[in-house]
């Protein structure tokens, strides 16, 4: 259930602790949360597109995700402030770790022509952002029921002060950078 938390403290802890000269545990980078967000902009036309994402993240996730607004409207895309645009998911402790081991190492592996991700997708801050463009890559995801064809941004927000810190935390957690 929990296998990558364990392989967090038994393997990634202490070679960060070596690597970066950290004196204290506390200050060793961890995940803190992980943020799946699909945006659905056909469901201004047709609402059960909504639906249908809503039920794909909740497949994948394994929780059920909040309906996201438009902030403000924008004319030339015919959205008004208020507008049901589309869906995230915020998932911490044991979810998080789940979802985090699923697609790393059976969603990415199944894309097409994977070579890695981008390894220039950190914010400054230490946190990473990652795009994918079919949910059909996750094994929950029924290819025959699949409506249309959505993409999703994945953001691993993690306690790590600069980018560096937080690309050996992710490389050692298993996550395929490009070389």
């Amino acid at each position: 259930m929990a296998r990558l938390k364990d392989f967090y403290y038994k393997e990634v802890v202490p070679a960060l602790m070596e690597k970066f000269q950290y004196k204290n545990i506390m200050e060793v980078p961890k995940l803190e949360k992980v943020v799946v967000n699909m945006g659905v902009g056909d469901a201004k036309e047709n609402p059960r597109f909504l639906e249908s994402a809503i039920e794909d993240l909740s497949l994948i996730t394994g929780q059920r995700p909040i309906v996201t607004q438009a902030k403000k409207s924008i004319s030339n895309f015919k959205l008004r402030q208020g507008m049901k645009i589309g869906a995230k998911v915020t998932l911490r402790g044991d979810r998080m770790y789940e979802f985090v081991d699923k697609l790393l190492n059976v969603a990415l592996p199944r894309v097409r022509d994977f070579r890695g991700v981008s390894e220039k997708s950190f914010d400054g801050r230490g946190n990473y952002s990652l795009g994918i463009r079919e949910q059909l890559i996750f094994p929950e995801i029924d290819y025959d029921k699949v409506e249309k064809v959505r993409g999703m941004d994945i953001a691993f927000v993690t306690t790590a002060k600069t980018d560096e810190e937080a690309r050996e935390f992710l490389r050692l957690l298993g996550m395929p950078f490009t070389k």
